[in-house]
C-alpha cells in the first residue's frame, strides 16, 4: 500500500476513534439495519474497487489520448499541480455533487449518502457504487497523474480526505473554537475556506424551514470556497437538530448500493427546494 494511502487510512481510525470516545458510533439516532450494511459495503467497494479502478481507467485514458504527455508536469510548480487538482477534482466534484441534487436519476445514486438520518465518519463513503464510477473528478485525477502529477497528488488526498472525515464526523471539532471570541475572525477565514462540521451539517439537514439546513448549497468537498464563489453558500456556525431526507419512499440496502440494477421506489424529487 502506497505512503499517502496508509495516512489516509490511519485518518480515517483516528476520526473513528474520536466518534466511538465521545459519541454513540455504533447506535446512531434513528439508524437502521440497512445503515450498516451501506455504511460497510459501500466503503469497502469504493475503497478497493472503485476509487481505483477509475483512477486506474482516467490514467489509461490519458495515455491513449495523449501518448507523447506522460511526465509533463513534472518541471511544474507544486503549488501549480495542486492547483490543477483542486480545479479537476475539488471543483469537478462541488459540481457534480451540486448537478447530482438537481438531476433525479444522479440523485437516486447519491441519495444514500443522505439517507441516514445522522452525520458521521460512517457516512463519508456512503454513496450508490455507480455514483463514484461515473464521478468526474477521479477521471481527471488519473489523468493529472499520468501527467506526472502524481507525487503532488499524495499530498493532496491526505489534505482532502482529512477535511472530509472532519467535516462529516459526529465530533464537532469547530464547534469550541466558535466560543473563543478572539479566534472568531479566523475562523471567519476557515469556514470560507474549507468545509467544517457547521457548513457541511448543513447540507445534510433534514428541514429546510430549520432555517440552518441548505438543500440548494454547503456542496464543498475540500474546498467550501467553491461554495461562497458560485453563491450557494450558507454559514450559520450551527447544526440542524435533524439530519436526513424528507418525504422520500423507503429503500433498500441494495437499491441504495446497486441502483438501477436493484429498482424498489420510484424515482425520487432530488434534495433542491427550500
Amino acid at each position: 500500500m502506497k505512503p499517502e494511502l496508509i495516512v489516509v487510512v490511519c485518518i480515517f481510525l483516528v476520526f473513528i476513534a474520536l466518534e466511538i470516545m465521545f459519541t454513540n458510533f455504533f447506535t446512531k439516532k434513528n439508524q437502521t439495519r440497512d445503515d450498516a450494511t451501506v455504511e460497510i459495503l459501500g466503503t469497502l467497494m469504493l475503497t478497493l474497487v472503485t476509487q481505483p479502478v477509475v483512477l486506474l481507467g482516467g490514467f489509461t485514458l490519458a495515455s491513449f489520448l495523449a501518448p507523447q504527455s506522460a511526465g509533463l508536469l513534472e518541471s511544474w510548480h507544486f503549488l501549480a499541480v495542486f492547483g490543477l487538482f483542486l480545479i479537476f477534482d475539488d471543483m469537478s466534484q462541488y459540481w457534480w455533487h451540486r448537478v447530482s441534487h438537481m438531476v433525479p436519476w444522479l440523485y437516486k445514486l447519491h441519495r444514500p449518502h443522505h439517507n441516514a438520518e445522522y452525520l458521521s465518519i460512517r457516512v463519508v463513503y456512503r454513496n450508490n457504487i455507480f455514483y463514484y464510477f461515473l464521478m468526474p473528478g477521479l477521471w481527471f485525477s488519473g489523468a493529472l497523474i499520468y501527467l506526472g502529477g502524481g507525487l503532488v497528488y499524495a499530498f493532496y488526498i491526505v489534505i482532502k480526505m482529512t477535511v472530509i472525515y472532519g467535516a462529516h464526523s459526529d465530533v464537532r471539532w469547530d464547534a469550541p473554537l466558535y466560543k473563543i471570541k478572539w479566534l472568531s475572525p479566523v475562523m471567519w477565514i476557515v469556514e470560507r475556506t474549507i468545509s467544517t462540521p457547521s457548513t457541511h451539517s448543513a447540507h445534510h439537514g433534514k428541514h429546510a424551514s430549520d432555517g440552518i439546513t441548505n438543500y440548494k448549497g454547503n456542496f464543498g468537498n475540500l474546498l467550501f470556497f467553491w461554495d461562497v464563489l458560485f453563491g450557494t453558500a450558507k454559514i450559520s456556525r450551527r447544526y440542524p437538530e435533524e439530519m436526513g431526507v424528507e418525504n422520500l419512499p423507503e429503500t433498500t440496502a441494495a437499491e441504495q448500493l446497486i441502483w438501477p440494477l436493484v429498482n424498489v421506489t420510484p424515482m425520487p424529487v432530488a434534495k433542491t427546494e427550500d
